[in-house]
């Protein structure tokens, strides 16, 4: 009995741990977007992320994925089987903004991307739109280094709202008139989607119709903003 207690700690001090890694990767993603949005902010003036949300997927939902994919549960199974444990959620202002963040955090030399999902090109049959990575980065603690998992969801301010309500209205019981209810959520979904692309035309007439900047009017913008506050 007490041998198979030693062990069930055991198991715990080490899930425990893998959960922490998991949390230390998500950090390591976070200040990679950071650092982004801050270069952005500086170099011109704009902020392509609106706000960066994260989570560490319950072990009630992890046990319940291993169990859909008849998958057993063990630490081994989870680093293989479950790929979104660790997830971050960036939020951008326009639909170019979500290709431009993502090509400059992939090409980071320590960054690995193990697949992709545009649901953006290719929604999903209710309307669900964002551009998700599964990613694998390299996370440093005391005695070793581990490549770590991290599931990172990107889309526009309209598709998260969009997406927040559909995952609130999805696990409401009892739903009498439920394909009425989906029907209407995917021609929501249709409205936010021409609202975005309407919304990114106009900021692009906007730019067409500004004057372009010569070098030194460039410059002088520049030592303008010489002392804009940078975030650290």
């Amino acid at each position: 009995m007490m041998a198979q207690t030693k062990m069930l700690m055991g198991t715990v001090v080490e899930y425990k741990e893998l959960m922490m890694m998991y949390a230390c990767a998500i950090k390591e993603v976070r200040t990679k977007f950071d650092v982004l949005n801050t270069e952005f902010k500086i170099r011109y003036q704009r902020n392509p992320i609106s706000s960066i949300s994260t989570r560490l997927k319950r072990t009630a939902s992890i046990t319940d994925k291993l169990e859909r994919q008849n998958f057993p549960f063990s630490l081994e199974s989870i680093e293989k089987n479950v790929n979104d444990v660790a997830g971050i959620r960036v939020i951008c202002s326009y639909i170019d903004d979500i290709y431009t963040i993502a090509e400059a955090f992939l090409r980071q030399d320590d960054v690995t991307l193990i697949a992709q999902k545009d649901y953006i090109a290719h929604p999903k049959p209710n309307g669900y739109r964002s551009l998700h990575l599964i990613i694998s980065i390299p996370v440093f603690f005391a005695d070793r280094k581990k490549d770590m998992k991290v599931e990172v969801q990107i889309r526009t301010i309209a598709m998260d709202f969009w997406a927040s309500l559909e995952h609130q209205l999805k696990y409401k019981q009892e739903i009498p008139n439920q394909p009425e209810i989906i029907s209407q959520l995917k021609e929501c979904a249709e409205i936010i989607n021409a609202t975005d692309e309407k919304m990114l035309d106009i900021r692009h007439q906007i730019e067409e119709i500004a004057d372009a900047p010569t070098e030194e009017d460039i410059l002088l913008e520049k030592l303008s903003k010489l002392d804009l506050a940078v975030d650290v």
